[in-house]
């Protein structure tokens, strides 16, 4: 099963994926824990030129270039072998992102996102946990890991707003696949709802 963890920044998506894969491990789930932008070595070098710099060091164009040029290789060399060889694939962030971040918040390229998304990728996660939380309280989060990777986090407040917005519309436009969690609850609340939606699919 592939599985995708979507949310703003600081919605604690990276957490979650890895207390999930651990989670599932322990029961004797074989898993790999992954990410976007990277997941493999030539994704992970796409992801440090798109992650950090200058907000405006990239168009929105040129931007989804860039991670769909990563997303191929990530599928190529990650995704698609542990899937072919049974294991569980938990990814932090996928195609939905793209299709919030460079889709959505720098104007309107949903359809370039989508038809880029059709013609390289073709593949779409079995299920998308999106973890949903007050943009406000998200920021903060992210914003104090001071971190070298802030370049959308930059773009301010109204940028995480828009984009929680269009996640819960993603949600409902793909609801066979997604799930929203909320993300406004103690961690290890979280975590056992996470938990419990991911078997209940497993199942």
């Amino acid at each position: 099963m592939f599985i995708s963890l979507e949310g703003i920044d600081g919605s604690g998506k990276s957490t979650q994926a890895r207390l999930l894969s651990d989670a599932l491990r322990a029961m004797g789930r074989d898993t790999v824990l992954t990410r976007e932008p990277g997941g493999s070595p030539g994704a992970e070098e796409i992801r440090a030129l798109v992650l950090e710099g200058d907000p405006d060091r990239w168009s929105a164009e040129t931007e989804i270039l860039l991670f769909t040029a990563a997303r191929r290789d990530h599928l190529e060399r990650t995704i698609l072998p542990a899937l072919a060889a049974g294991k569980v694939v938990i990814c932090d962030r996928f195609a939905d992102s793209t299709r919030m971040y460079q889709g959505l918040s720098r104007g309107d390229l949903r359809a370039q996102v989508d038809a880029l998304h059709s013609l390289m990728i073709g593949r779409e996660p079995d299920l998308t946990l999106l973890i949903d939380m007050d943009p406000a309280k998200g920021l903060a989060r992210a914003k104090g890991r001071n971190g070298t990777e802030e370049r959308f986090e930059d773009f301010g407040l109204e940028l995480q707003e828009r984009m929680r917005a269009g996640f819960l519309s993603l949600a409902e436009e793909f609801a066979d696949r997604f799930r929203v969690i909320d993300g406004d609850r103690p961690q290890e609340v979280v975590a056992a709802d996470v938990l419990a939606t991911v078997q209940a699919a497993l199942a």
